[in-house]
């Protein structure tokens, strides 16, 4: 069976078998990320007796790892190939997730975490890889939106799938699932048809591989729209006590979901047919106005609303401004440019939680919402200097030659 090419005939249709087997792997990699993180704090406290602090860094240690692997995943999946990097790195976590099952101390348990958030950001890079390189370029944005939706399903369904586990079946049933899930999930990998980059094509290793130059700029902009992001993921249970507004919280991300959902099947095809702006302002009034929401609540109610307005902003950023950093790329380097979007995006959303807890320390819930709409304002003016201005980014010269 022939592993390492993709024909003309199978890059005229969207949904090839490649793009659809990609996309499995990419939900099953997100679901088994949803279903730990949202368990891994409390079973790091209850089983080990560890902190509330230390059983929080047992959870963000995957995000650690995943952060050190995204300052050379690009490079490695460019340079190695997509399907070798992809395999590698999904054996990885199928071995990481193993580990979940021997791993009988908090120290283990940590060094364990950050080996799966390694394996983790290596092959959802490679995967998005695969994917990109499948979808025509005059369908990139609503090709990418399709894609994501598997990060949207796997966002309402991980957190419930996990914590029904964890309180019922167990944690070790919880472990034997991620793993069925890991191991599925490289069995259909070895099945994808993946399309790869010029053999003579060698980068060496360096800044630019790292930091995409022509990537940087909107990877700036997801920067400060990860931190926005940030505060209503890390803080919306602890404001939702404050206020008393538990229920509203509930269903937050149901209505997040819902909304992100129902966007995809037309923001891509927005983007491709009339630019980048035409999606971006949208979501970014969106994600505002979800904040001020946030900020002003006073019933449950509306705190699902404010659920649909992140979901329309943050949940459609996502796709819209991966679709733009791989067209900002050359094929070949289609990993860097992924990895540096994310990069950036992960250093907004791991960072943004300790100065933001500072924030709430000295101003409360409300101010920190009111600021953080604020950032996402500023991160819009970012945004329309760094890549806003341009003819692509107006719709102009849209039906370019396929990669």
């Amino acid at each position: 069976m022939t592993h390492t090419s993709v024909t003309h005939a199978d890059n005229d249709k969207l949904l090839n078998p490649t793009f659809i087997l990609a996309w499995i792997v990419n939900f099953a990699q997100f679901l088994v990320f949803y279903i730990l993180i949202t368990t891994m704090a409390v079973y790091a406290v209850t089983q080990f007796g560890a902190s509330d602090t230390a059983g929080g860094f047992a959870a963000s240690s995957f995000v650690v790892g995943a952060t050190v692997a995204r300052l050379f995943s690009g490079y490695v999946v460019d340079t190695v190939g997509r399907r070798s990097s992809l395999m590698v790195s999904l054996v990885l976590v199928v071995v990481s997730c193993a580990l979940y099952f021997p791993a009988h101390s908090l120290a283990v348990l940590i060094p364990v975490r950050f080996i799966h958030g390694v394996g983790y950001a290596v092959a959802s890079t490679a995967i998005m890889a695969v994917a990109q390189a499948v979808i025509p370029n005059r369908k990139r944005a609503e090709g990418t939106g399709y894609f994501a939706l598997g990060t949207t399903l796997a966002t309402a369904v991980g957190p419930a799938v996990g914590l029904f586990l964890a309180n019922g079946p167990g944690y070790t049933t919880m472990f034997v699932v991620v793993s069925a899930l890991t191991v599925i999930d490289l069995v259909v990998a070895w099945f994808l048809k993946v399309p790869e980059n010029n053999r003579d094509y060698r980068p060496k290793f360096t800044l630019a591989s790292v930091v995409h130059p022509r990537v940087a700029p909107i990877g700036l902009f997801m920067f400060l729209v990860g931190i926005g992001y940030a505060g209503v993921v890390t803080f919306l249970n602890s404001y939702a006590h404050a206020t008393g507004l538990t229920a509203g919280a509930g269903l937050f991300f149901i209505a997040y979901a819902a909304m992100t959902f129902a966007m995809r099947f037309f923001l891509g095809r927005l983007q491709d047919r009339r630019g980048d702006n035409s999606v971006i302002y949208i979501t970014l009034a969106g994600f505002i106005a979800g904040l001020v929401l946030l900020a002003t609540a006073t019933a449950d109610w509306h705190v699902v609303i404010a659920g649909a307005l992140v979901g329309l902003g943050y949940g459609s950023i996502m796709p819209a401004v991966q679709a733009i950093s791989v067209r900002l790329v050359k094929r070949e380097e289609m990993g860097a440019g992924i990895s540096t979007m994310f990069l950036f995006l992960d250093l907004g959303v791991g960072l943004g939680p300790i100065f933001l807890g500072m924030l709430i320390t000295s101003t409360g819930y409300s101010a920190m919402y009111w600021l953080l709409a604020g950032l996402i304002v500023v991160a819009g003016c970012v945004y329309y200097l760094v890549h806003g201005r341009t003819d692509a980014a107006k719709g102009s010269n849209l039906h370019t030659e396929d990669i």
